[in-house]
């Protein structure tokens, strides 16, 4: 029999990317879910529930229905400041929803994906190896990590994928990412106020999903770092992006973290070590430019 591979939160960016490259790489039923309609162009192509996992009897009814061998958890609540103000919401998706797909897993014995973030650690330092101590900074963080906790405490088999400041593009975004935020800016030379005291290892949605993928695959047990291998600051992140597209940067003025007064704090410095990535699963992911041309290419033609 064909292998089932159920992915929550299929709507959003990652999602999609992972639909997009289970219906080209691999002969496996793929089962998409999320709250509402489908939004995926290939839509006819696969198999969509609408499902709730904020909701602990319909997780546990649909997955004890389908059955599936891995459950790929891309769903989550990632507005960093909404989460600083609304903590039952990001509690419900972030936490209690991962402790149902745990339960759910288990009693089914499937092979849970859950995706994790850069954001459960202080950043005091980087790039940042699988053991390295979490210590949150902000309410999204901490979720993540407690999400983090469910899974490692009570799920029989599992990966966690810790990813950094994702970003790529699908036909029917439901929010934008830093990448396509910059592009934006950048093109109507709107002025911009871009820190200058964050760095990261920015990553490519398709990079993501092929971690994802491999986890998959190779029914990898444990915890990994998918990220991209590009370590930069956001600042150069956005230089990077104008000199790619040819936008001229003197729109662009940088300044501290502090005075852009954000509600949740940002570690100032995360990014992945992705070596154990590279040895147990194969992944090699794109170069920060390498990435901008795949997006580039798949961006609506005007």
């Amino acid at each position: 029999m064909k292998k089932k591979v159920l992915i929550t939160g299929s709507n959003g960016l990652l999602g999609q990317k992972l639909i997009d490259l289970y219906l080209t790489k691999t002969d496996k039923i793929v089962i998409g879910s999320g709250v509402g309609l489908c939004r995926h162009p290939q839509k006819d192509n696969f198999q969509y529930i609408e499902l709730d996992i904020t909701n602990e009897a319909q997780v546990n009814f649909k997955l004890n229905e389908i059955a599936p061998d891995t459950i790929i958890n891309t769903a989550a609540m990632t507005n960093v400041d909404a989460c600083e103000s609304d903590h039952e919401g990001c509690d419900k998706l972030n936490v209690n929803a991962v402790q149902y797909l745990v339960n759910a897993s288990n009693a089914i014995g499937a092979h849970l994906i859950h995706i994790s973030t850069d954001f459960i650690f202080d950043g005091t330092h980087g790039p940042l190896s699988e053991n390295e101590i979490p210590k949150p900074l902000s309410y999204y963080g901490w979720s993540k990590y407690k999400g983090e906790l469910e899974v490692t405490d009570k799920c029989k088999c599992y990966s966690i994928l810790r990813t950094v400041l994702v970003y790529g593009v699908v036909s029917d975004m439901s929010r934008s990412n830093i990448v396509l935020w910059a592009k934006g800016a950048l093109e109507k030379q709107q002025p911009m106020k871009v820190v200058n005291d964050q760095f990261r290892t920015p990553t490519l949605a398709e990079d993501l999903a092929m971690g994802c993928f491999l986890a998959e695959s190779k029914f990898a047990r444990g915890i990994f770092n998918i990220s991209g291998k590009d370590f930069m600051g956001i600042d150069e992140l956005v230089y990077r992006v104008a000199d790619f597209f040819g936008y001229d940067k003197s729109c662009v003025a940088t300044t501290s973290s502090d005075v852009l007064n954000q509600a949740a704090k940002r570690p100032p410095i995360t990014g992945f070590i992705i070596d154990k990535a590279r040895e147990e699963l194969g992944y090699e992911p794109h170069s920060f430019e390498e990435g901008l041309t795949v997006l580039k290419s798949q961006l609506p033609k005007i």
